[in-house]
């Protein structure tokens, strides 16, 4: 089965909202992705949601441009800020860096962090609208 899922930036406007949108469209509403990027990738694997392992699919993401704005360097700091309260002491210093290229609006936004993600996995196909 190849299935679609399509992911719609109008109904969100952070990574939280993100989190819930992905869940109720791609994990079907059966399981809850809390936003950790590591389980993230892990779901593309398969078991979760609809997807079975091995499987192909196709996520769409409609409204990109408005999620590119909505996840790009403001969420990118709230989010690097809550890794920082949680990562492992030897860690911190490259966190705090990443932060200081987001406030200069350098480096990797939430959006790419999504994308990079996604696009690492060959059994996906992304399309961005």
């Amino acid at each position: 089965m190849n299935g679609i899922f399509i992911l719609d930036g109008e109904k969100f406007s952070d990574f939280k909202g993100f989190c819930k949108e992905f869940s109720n469209v791609v994990l079907s509403g059966k399981h809850e992705w809390n936003g950790n990027l590591d389980a993230f990738n892990d779901i593309f694997y398969g078991g979760f949601g609809n997807i079975e392992s091995g499987e192909e699919y196709t996520i769409i993401w409609r409204n990109s441009v408005k999620s590119k704005r909505d996840l790009g360097y403001e969420e990118t700091i709230i989010r690097l800020n809550e890794i920082l309260k949680n990562c492992h002491p030897t860690n911190k210093e490259s966190v705090i860096q990443e932060i200081r290229g987001a406030k200069m609006n350098k480096g990797p936004t939430v959006f790419d962090w999504i994308e990079e993600i996604i696009l690492d996995n060959e059994n996906v196909t992304l399309i961005i609208e």
